[in-house]
């Protein structure tokens, strides 16, 4: 099998086989930072319909190289073309927005209503990227002054201003940073209906299968090129890591284990495999799954007993009424037993952090004023740690070993695993070295592995991650996932980063925005699918709700009341289904450690929810029947 591409001394040539014009070229890049050297000698091109991701540990110069690609700034060495007229759009992590400028001056400019509501491109990014034209969510739409907006607001203005525009190459720095599932999904499915070549740096592995078709692994100044997404990526390098490897621990690595997991997983996964499919399942052969989830449970009921969080006829409040408040949750029911390893996902503000907190501090005993109504039961031997979305803050003069050590100097994992605080600062990317820097001298995302540490450390049997991805590198994703694998013990994760929910819980359950929450047996898909049913809804609606100027015809109108008797039995229908919903869900609560008996309510439960799904298509058919 040949191996991958690396970084070669001479330049590419101007025109691919295909006869694609070539774009750019780095010509024997080399770029010094004091005394670190991040890129050494590094020559790549980018042409006409690529679509390349960059990944790579952080601080190892993946923004440094797409800097250098956008001449944002010069080599130490080296040289960058770029072909003549080349049209560039570039999104960094720090907009240059006009703080005193509207939204619809930076992204829509002098176009009038009419011009710019009649282009398509700029309805889908504005649709898209903010739920719709006239941007709900915004205080004054289209007229909102950007200067107190949010960082998350600011650069979602910054991305639709690029994607409206037309572009030869787009370069893109974290462009999933502040956008949720859909927006995710969304922008991954633009970015491949677009002609413009991409350059992306990301670490949402889900988005790089989907959207790319190369990868620049960026390693040690150097820069590794493979063919295909993200897990042909996987595939790639660890058969490049095998040949190799000459003995058999270097093999045991957390690729491999990744590489089980994808080979394992959706057969979609990898649409164009790059290699023989029977040397990837050598590789294989004798890895065993990432978890043992009934080996896991059992040992979690051990710790942690029957009951970890039992909610019954909760509330869930923010704000004061008559001030702005919200209701979250309504008269919620569910129970969060031992063992259980689950997604939380759904449109922002639908309460996910909210939820976690007031379960939170009502574990800490406290009283949580986000809780309104109903129970919360928690178990006696819960010991919790939540990550939240906010840096603790640290002593800065502390070294990194040391704010690590004042947690615990070992931690038992579980399983008869037991690590240093030493061990474990490497197994998060702090090397022996690195261990010994200030905690005023790290980086955001190292900040953010240092919390994950020392919540680790203190030992906690229920964690809950809210939105624990943020600023790690794919490398430490890996790291941390495979530490989770073996972690017996209660886990609620909320997260944007679909690969991640995906990889590390066992159901995903979902706020869809309706103050209610509901398990999904087919995840993150079926989410999605339900949010476009209900967009497509509110559209019927508000079509149905506008003034005709045209007279219905009798036939239809005759037809309209057939179909309104089939929907009024069809309305019927799903309140059943929905009752018997809950049911499911309280016997399912009831026999939480009963494994047999929880997989036939699954399984039912997985009917009920294909018929509620037929019954809604229906529902939609027969509804459009009546507007004709």
């Amino acid at each position: 099998m040949p191996e991958p591409s690396r970084t070669a001394r001479s330049a590419p040539s101007s025109t691919t086989a295909r006869g694609a014009r070539n774009l750019v070229n780095l010509e024997a890049i080399s770029k010094v930072y004091g005394t670190r050297e991040l890129l050494r000698g590094v020559s790549l091109g980018v042409n006409e319909g690529d679509r390349i991701g960059v990944v790579g540990r952080n601080g190892d110069g993946k923004t440094t190289l797409i800097r250098l690609l956008a001449r944002q700034e010069p080599p130490d060495d080296g040289r960058v073309t770029h072909s003549g007229g080349l049209r560039l759009g570039v999104l960094t992590q720090h907009d240059s927005l006009d703080p005193r400028a509207t939204v619809r001056q930076e992204v829509i400019g002098e176009l009038a209503d009419h011009e710019w509501a009649g282009d398509a491109r700029v309805r889908d990014v504005l649709t898209g990227l903010f739920g719709g034209l006239d941007l709900p969510g915004f205080p004054q739409g289209l007229d909102t002054v950007i200067g107190p907006l949010s960082g998350g607001e600011r650069r979602r203005i910054a991305l639709a201003k690029l994607l409206i525009a037309e572009q030869d190459l787009i370069v893109l720095d974290e462009p999933t940073n502040h956008l949720d599932v859909e927006g995710i999904s969304w922008l991954a499915a633009h970015l491949a209906g677009r002609r413009s070549a991409l350059v992306v740096v990301t670490h949402d592995r889900w988005f790089l299968d989907r959207v790319c078709t190369r990868m620049w692994d960026v390693q040690h100044g150097t820069v590794h090129g493979y063919e295909g997404g993200y897990s042909d990526y996987v595939f790639a390098r660890a058969e490049r890591e095998r040949i190799a490897a000459s003995e058999e621990a270097r093999r045991q690595n957390l690729v491999r284990k990744e590489l089980a997991w994808l080979r394992r997983g959706a057969p979609a996964r990898t649409s164009k495999p790059r290699f023989r499919v029977e040397a990837a399942n050598e590789l294989i052969a004798d890895v065993p799954p990432p978890r043992d989830s009934a080996e896991l449970m059992g040992f979690a009921s051990a710790r942690l007993g029957r009951t970890v969080f039992d909610l019954e006829d909760v509330t869930v409040r923010v704000g004061a009424e008559g001030d702005g408040g919200r209701t979250l949750l309504t008269r919620l029911t569910w129970q969060l037993g031992p063992g259980d390893r689950v997604g939380l996902v759904g449109v922002n503000g639908a309460g996910k952090t909210s939820l976690l907190r007031a379960l939170a501090e009502t574990a800490w005993g406290e009283d949580s004023p986000l809780l309104t109504g109903g129970r919360i039961t928690v178990g006696k031997t819960v010991r919790l740690a939540y990550l939240s979305q906010e840096v603790a803050e640290l002593d800065p003069a502390w070294r990194v070993l040391q704010a690590v050590e004042s947690v615990r100097s070992r931690v038992d994992l579980g399983k008869g695993r037991e690590m240093t605080a030493s061990q474990l600062c490497e197994r998060f990317g702090f090397g022996k070295e690195r261990q010994w820097t200030p905690v005023g001298d790290l980086s955001g995302g190292e900040r953010r592995r240092l919390q994950l540490l020392r919540l680790l450390m203190d030992e906690p049997n229920v964690l809950f991650l809210d939105e624990p991805t943020n600023d790690l590198d794919i490398e430490t994703l890996t790291q941390l996932e495979d530490l989770l694998d073996g972690w017996p013990g209660s886990l609620v994760v909320i997260s944007h980063d679909r690969y991640f929910v995906e990889r590390v819980t066992d159901t995903v359950w979902a706020l869809l925005g309706d103050g209610a929450l509901r398990m999904l047996p087919r995840g993150v898909d079926e989410y999605l699918e339900r949010r476009a049913r209900l967009r497509e809804s509110a559209a019927d609606a508000a079509r149905s709700s506008a003034p005709s100027t045209e007279r219905p015809a009798a036939k239809p109108a005759q037809l309209s009341r057939a179909a309104q008797k089939e929907i009024q039995r069809i309305e019927r229908q799903l309140d059943k289904l929905g009752a018997r919903e809950g049911e499911l869900h309280a016997e399912m609560a009831e026999h939480a450690t009963d494994f047999s008996r929880v997989a036939e309510l699954d399984a039912r439960l997985r009917e009920v929810s294909q018929e509620r799904d037929r019954l809604e298509t229906r529902w939609l058919e027969l509804a459009e029947e009546g507007e004709v």
